[in-house]
């Protein structure tokens, strides 16, 4: 079968097209003839040998943590109910960039009729990421909420939440292609991070207090400048460290402010919950209360410049591999 592989740690130049002999699924595992593969920015880091989160894979390894597609196999101890069926399937931290992967039975979350395999593996993955976000800081109505890299996969989706939960949001991005999306999305009003004094007109945006409840997914001085503008006795919700550097906020400077600060280790027990949640994105899209944003697709030989697209910053939504 055709994959893609990392021969090294280093750009996305080290991801090589390639052959491996056919999965086999062992005991209380299937295949899955892969239709979609997922990428996250955490990905490129792993990639780049610079993510402090997770264990070096072996090299070489073929990257790609959550696939869509057909079960077709299973191995013992596997109801043979799986095979033929739409799945969206976890295989870990590796094992995604390949025409056939392989997932413990556990780890497969059927895809619901009407949807597609694009659509559900963004919900799957940025969906259920922004809901448990949601859940935490608990936008609602009344509340000013500052999104930060709202274009991307999981900020658009914020934007969407916090809108139907009744809040006004500012969408923080950088650039106008970007700036526009998170407009469609319904933001309130959109402010260009790249640019000095942003987060005075994210100020004058709230009327002069400050959003309630901010999301960073971008940390460094963006994250922090963002903490300085949230209003008094607000939520500040840190999930993402794009600029390469996590948020972290003094926690006499939080009392101070009476911020509560939801620090990036809440991702660490989200696991539980991601079926929950994402089957809670899937219903909201089929209401049309939410719709994921795939901006770009790449061919699984073209996975080196799907990479370069995440990393760099210029996708806006999800980027998938079709394969």
């Amino acid at each position: 079968m055709r994959v893609v592989h990392a021969m090294r740690f280093g750009g996305p130049e080290v991801l090589v097209p390639g052959e491996m002999p056919d999965p086999v699924a062992g005991p209380g595992q299937v295949v899955v003839e892969v239709a979609v593969a997922g990428m996250t920015f955490v990905e490129t880091q792993i990639r780049r040998g610079a993510d402090r989160w997770h264990e070096r894979p072996r090299l070489p390894y073929v990257p790609g943590g959550l696939v869509a597609g057909l079960v077709s196999a299973v191995g013992a101890q596997v109801d043979p109910a799986w095979l033929g069926r739409r799945v969206v399937a976890s295989t870990g931290e590796t094992g995604g960039f390949a025409e056939r992967a392989v997932a413990m039975v556990g780890d497969l979350f059927p895809v619901p009729d009407g949807l597609g395999l694009p659509e559900a593996t963004a919900l799957y993955s940025d969906g259920s990421t922004a809901q448990g976000l949601a859940e935490h800081a608990t936008p609602g109505p009344g509340d000013w909420v500052l999104v930060e890299a709202a274009a991307g996969g999981v900020g658009s989706m914020l934007v969407q939440l916090a809108r139907a939960a009744g809040a006004q949001v500012v969408g923080a991005a950088r650039g106008s292609r970007k700036l526009d999306l998170v407009r469609n999305l319904g933001a309130d009003a959109v402010v260009d991070y790249s640019e000095p004094g942003w987060t005075t007109r994210v100020r004058e945006a709230t009327g002069g207090a400050g959003p309630d409840v901010v999301f960073d997914g971008v940390g460094g001085e963006i994250g922090r400048a963002a903490f300085d503008v949230t209003a008094r006795c607000g939520r500040f919700s840190v999930h993402g460290a794009a600029s390469g550097e996590v948020t972290v906020i003094d926690p006499v400077k939080a009392r101070h402010k009476g911020v509560t600060v939801i620090g990036i280790e809440q991702l660490f027990g989200f696991a539980p919950h991601l079926r929950r949640w994402a089957a809670r994105m899937m219903s909201q899209a089929a209401e049309g209360v939410v719709r994921p944003i795939i901006g770009q697709t790449f061919p699984l030989e073209r996975a080196a410049e799907a990479h370069a697209a995440v990393e760099d910053r210029t996708a806006v939504g999800k980027t998938l591999l079709l394969i």
